[in-house]
C-alpha cells in the first residue's frame, strides 16, 4: 500500500482541526460561514478537504471560532505546508524551462507592485537576450534555450503597463559578474539604465563602497509579488512562499537593502561607472 504524501497528511489534519474548532463553538456551518464572510458551501468544501483555504480564509475562520494563538498558529502552519511549493530545477528543465517563464508571466500580469532583489546577477525583467543566453542552463538544447529566451523576453512586456510599479534593487556585484564579454556586459548595463528611466520603474544599486548594517546579508534572489507571494531561487530549486509571516520577513529584508541603495540620477551614475569600466575592457 502506498504511503500518503506529507501534503495529504497536512490537508487531512487541517480539515479535522477546523471541524473541531467549529464544533467547540457550537456554531452551525451556516453561522460559521456567515461570520467568516463566505458561503456555507465553501466552508463545507474546506472542512471536507475538497477546497484548500487561503491564508485569509484561515485567519477569518480562526477569528470566527475565537481560536487561541496556538490554534491559529497551527492552522497557519498547516496552510504553509499546503501552499508553499519547492520545485526542483531538474523538474523545471524536464517540463521545459520556457513553460515556467509563462507561469511567471501570468503571476506578473496579476501583480500591481513587484519588488526584486538580486545579489548575484541582473534581474530577469532587466536582462538582454544575449545575457539570458549566457545565463541559461548548460544542459539545455539550443532549441530549448531559444524557447526560454523568447519566453523571458515576452515577460518583459509587463513593464509597459504603467498601472504597475516595479522596484529593482541590485548589488554592484550582481552587475560585475562577467556573464559574457565586456561588450555584452556594457550593453546589459546600458539596457538597465534605459529601463530605469521609465516612469513606473525604480532601479536601485548598492555600490561596493557602501557598508551594510550588521546582520544584513541577503544570500539569494528575492521576487515579491504585491504582499501575497514571494519566490526565491537557489541552485537546485525554486521556492514559492505564501505564508504572510514569511512574506513579512522578505518585505523587511527588501526594505533594508533598498535603504542603502541609490536610485534615480545617482543610481544611473553608478551604472554609467560600471558600464564605462566594461567599455574600457573592450580596448
Amino acid at each position: 500500500m502506498s504511503t500518503p504524501l506529507p501534503s495529504q497528511y497536512a490537508r487531512d489534519k487541517l480539515s479535522t482541526l477546523l471541524r473541531a474548532l467549529r464544533s467547540g463553538t457550537g456554531l452551525t456551518s451556516a453561522e460559521a460561514a456567515r461570520r467568516a464572510g463566505f458561503s456555507q458551501s465553501k466552508l463545507s468544501k474546506i472542512e471536507n478537504g475538497a477546497l484548500l483555504p487561503s491564508y485569509a480564509d484561515g485567519e477569518s475562520l480562526c477569528r470566527a471560532y475565537g481560536a487561541t494563538v496556538e490554534q491559529r498558529d497551527e492552522v497557519l502552519d498547516l496552510l504553509k505546508v499546503l501552499h508553499d511549493e519547492l520545485e526542483s530545477a531538474r523538474v523545471i528543465l524536464r517540463r521545459g524551462a520556457h513553460r515556467k517563464q509563462q507561469v511567471y508571466a501570468r503571476v506578473e500580469a496579476e501583480t500591481v507592485e513587484y519588488r526584486d532583489l538580486q545579489v548575484a546577477y541582473v534581474s530577469g525583467l532587466l536582462q538582454t537576450a544575449d545575457y539570458m543566453r549566457r545565463m541559461a542552463s548548460l544542459v539545455m538544447t539550443p532549441a530549448d534555450r531559444e524557447r526560454q529566451v523568447a519566453a523571458r523576453v515576452a515577460r518583459q512586456h509587463v513593464l509597459d503597463d504603467e498601472t504597475k510599479r516595479f522596484t529593482f534593487v541590485m548589488t554592484e556585484g550582481a552587475l560585475r559578474w562577467r556573464a559574457g564579454s565586456a561588450t555584452m556586459m556594457a550593453a546589459q548595463v546600458e539596457h538597465v539604465i534605459e529601463v530605469s528611466r521609465r516612469s513606473n520603474v525604480e532601479v536601485g544599486i548598492v555600490p561596493w563602497r557602501v557598508e551594510a548594517p550588521p546582520g544584513l546579508m541577503p544570500g539569494h534572489e528575492v521576487h515579491i509579488y504585491d504582499d501575497r507571494m514571494v519566490i526565491v531561487g537557489i541552485q537546485t530549486a525554486t521556492a514559492t512562499i505564501q505564508d504572510p509571516r514569511d512574506i513579512d520577513v522578505y518585505l523587511q529584508l527588501f526594505a533594508s537593502v533598498k535603504a542603502i541603495a541609490v536610485f534615480g540620477d545617482e543610481g544611473r551614475s553608478e551604472l554609467e561607472r560600471i558600464a564605462a569600466d566594461y567599455r574600457d575592457c573592450e580596448s
